[in-house]
């Protein structure tokens, strides 16, 4: 069942500049974490990476990841979540790995390499809570 996140831990998704360890599913179902940027469209907390990675074909083929979420002011203070990846598209990608490279490093575009194709993956938060 869908979870709404909490008004107070929104400025972790939005507008603070704070890095989310995801965590997917390997093959052999042990887990894998790799700490990433993250945004928020309202419904859904979005990933971005490229296509082909190891988290990539984790979200692909095992859909259920958790995201733990430190406020970068304050070490006490995080959200985390469980949720279900409802959607990966390449639709936007490009555009949408820029915007998070103006949040996160001040800067116009990210690094793209050539022939990299970028993949948002739409996680439905499923249990959220947080502390602090």
């Amino acid at each position: 069942m869908p979870s709404q996140i909490p008004e107070s831990y929104l400025d972790l998704l939005t507008t603070k500049k704070a890095f989310a360890h995801l965590a997917t599913i390997m093959p052999d179902g042990s887990p894998q974490v790799t700490p990433v940027w993250i945004d928020y469209d309202g419904e859904h907390v979005l990933v971005n990476s490229a296509a082909g990675r190891r988290k990539d074909k984790n979200m692909e083929e095992r859909p259920s990841v958790s995201l733990s979420i430190l406020d970068p002011d304050n070490n006490y203070r995080y959200m985390a979540l469980q949720g279900t990846v409802v959607d990966i598209t390449e639709e936007g990608a490009k555009a949408h790995i820029d915007k998070m490279a103006q949040k996160y490093w001040g800067k116009e575009s990210y690094n793209h390499q050539p022939g990299e194709v970028r993949r948002i993956y739409k996680i439905q938060p499923e249990r959220v809570w947080g502390m602090g």
